[in-house]
């Protein structure tokens, strides 16, 4: 019995490690390496993060995107830390399964950052397509016709996450996507989820992507960014 057990134990094993790659770091805490924008110039590392910085001197009249070069990514998860400092209108976003058109602008699937009073934290967005697929606390089904059906999460309890984030202060992602499923953690408990039926215009693959977003000074800061392939 025993041995039938760790036999069973060890294939079990041997199989995942087919499936799940390690972590690899993505930011190596000190340079820009590995990654690339159209304009450089909003993009720095400051305090051992990947910094984005809009001022009054040098605003941000239309979104900034910071692309990581490892190519195209399909079933992931990632993990990240972030903060943002600014106005209540201050924005951003972590692109998953995205396309950069010719401008360098990205667009497709975004994890949504902003400031708690918004219903943005922790939401699903689709950057110039169909715009909110997800708000905080909810689990939206895209039919194969593009239409959605929104039911809120019942697994988890969203508005105990807002009572740990705090404007400033670091918080943590885990955005995780399997096949046409896009689930978003934050802090350690799940904000939204999408599936998507839409062929037209869901993505099966795509780059990943910070964003700075257009609008007041913000500055928004990502570290500790790791990505784990799920074949």
């Amino acid at each position: 019995m025993m041995k039938n057990l760790l036999l069973t134990l060890a294939v079990v094993l041997s199989t995942s490690t087919l499936f799940a790659d390690e972590a690899d770091p993505l930011f190596d805490g000190k340079s820009l390496d590995g990654w690339k924008a159209p304009d450089m110039s909003y993009w720095s590392v400051a305090d051992g993060a990947i910094t984005a910085t809009s001022t009054d001197a040098h605003p941000c009249d239309h979104n900034q995107f910071l692309v990581w070069q490892g190519g195209d990514i399909a079933n992931f998860e990632l993990t990240l830390k972030f903060k943002i400092e600014g106005t209540e209108k201050a924005n951003s976003g972590v692109q998953v399964r995205s396309r950069i058109e010719p401008d360098g602008h990205v667009v497709g699937y975004q994890v949504d950052i902003a400031d708690p009073s918004a219903p943005y934290l922790g939401a699903v967005y689709d950057e110039k397509g169909r715009k909110m697929l997800a708000n905080r606390g909810y689990r939206t089904v895209i039919n194969v016709d593009g239409t959605m059906n929104s039911t809120p999460l019942t697994a988890a309890d969203p508005d105990v996450a807002m009572k740990d984030y705090e404007v400033g202060k670091w918080a943590e992602y885990r955005i995780r996507f399997v096949d046409n499923k896009l689930q978003v953690f934050l802090n350690g408990i799940q904000t939204s989820e999408v599936i998507d039926h839409q062929k037209e215009e869901r993505e099966m693959s795509g780059v990943l992507a910070l964003q700075l977003h257009s609008g007041p000074p913000t500055t928004v800061q990502f570290k500790d960014i790791q990505l784990t392939k799920l074949d």
